[in-house]
């Protein structure tokens, strides 16, 4: 089955597939860890990309590096770009401290030795200044894209849907005790696996009065999961902390009516064009999910408005913004 990608892959396969298809006349060197670089020699390739394996030292062959996930190599290269997408482990803990500490010494090289950065968000750029001390002139803000899909005419159900692993930073719990609140013959659905913290979520579920309406998907195939857009009513996302938030820009490209959190990089990606609340507050997001339910004009203008704003998003504008960054970077 194919996994539903993270939200970095499907970042990294955009910027990368864009930028090399929108500059033909270009050389590129594909970057892989060791122990993915050769389950990538199997993959097709277009013309102008080879592929190298990244070591921590060795030759540096090209001209400027991109670091994908706010990681550079300790060896630099002769100019470095970094994006950084989030930095929630920093900040809370949604991680283990063996894993804390891991990510904070890797994004403060990065800052440390990038050229520029690249954040998705401004929120994120913030937290790059506060967190990391990198100076704004620094930082230039390219947003993530999402492909628009083609208008379907599948009839819609009576679907809570959430997209994302089951995890505390997700918020799953609180989802979940939120959705007694929903009529009767309402289901929801979350797709996704399982990440850190899911063992009180996973109590929720199965202890919940609504058990029955839950469905837990785990990875989906990308066919499933636009079935799942295609069919769902509601779209819930109430994360606690996001650099971005993919998701609520498919959901929105879906016509699906958003419900997401007042807080971090989510009331910059939804433009008003959702229903925010406070996530910790369970009565707020159960209220929310109600009206929802209940509303059909709110729904409807949800949906008309989250179309609009889903399509402000582009990925071929972030490649070429990127390719900018690029040009810029190696003093083009």
């Amino acid at each position: 089955m194919d996994r539903v990608p993270t939200g970095i892959a499907v970042y990294s396969r955009e910027i990368l597939n864009g930028i090399v298809t929108q500059h033909p006349e270009t050389n590129f060197l594909f970057c892989y860890r060791p122990h993915r670089f050769f389950r990538a020699l199997s993959q097709p390739r277009q013309k102008n990309v080879w592929r190298w394996p990244l070591t921590e030292s060795g030759p540096r062959p090209g001209l400027l590096f991109h670091g994908m996930n706010q990681r550079l190599p300790r060896v630099g290269w002769k100019k470095q770009i970094a994006t950084f997408h989030d930095l929630f482990v920093m900040t809370h803990e949604y991680s283990t401290p063996k894993f804390r500490t891991r990510f904070a010494e890797q994004a403060r090289h990065a800052a440390d030795s990038a050229d520029l950065i690249i954040t998705v968000s401004r929120f994120t750029a913030r937290q790059v200044i506060e967190l990391l001390g990198v100076k704004e002139e620094r930082i230039r803000v390219i947003p993530h894209g999402v492909r628009m899909p083609p208008e379907s005419e599948t009839a819609r159900e009576d679907i809570v849907l959430c997209v994302g692993s089951i995890q505390k930073r997700k918020n799953t719990a609180q989802l979940v005790r939120a959705f007694r609140a929903m009529p009767a013959g309402w289901r929801l659905v979350l797709a996704g696996g399982s990440g850190y913290g899911a063992e009180e979520a996973k109590r929720e579920i199965e202890e919940s009065p609504r058990r029955a309406d839950i469905e837990v998907t785990g990875h989906v195939s990308a066919a499933r999961l636009a079935e799942l857009y295609a069919t769902a009513r509601i779209f819930a996302f109430p994360s606690l902390d996001e650099g971005f938030g993919i998701p609520i820009l498919e959901a929105m490209a879906n016509r699906i009516p958003v419900l997401s959190s007042n807080r971090s990089a989510m009331p910059e990606v939804c433009g008003g064009a959702a229903l925010m609340v406070d996530p910790e507050d369970q009565d707020a997001l159960g209220t929310a999910l109600r009206r929802l339910a209940e509303d059909v004009d709110l729904r409807r203008d949800l949906s008309e408005r989250g179309q609009l704003r889903a399509r402000e998003f582009s990925w071929e504008r972030a490649a070429e913004a990127t390719w900018g960054v690029y040009r810029e970077a190696a003093g083009y």
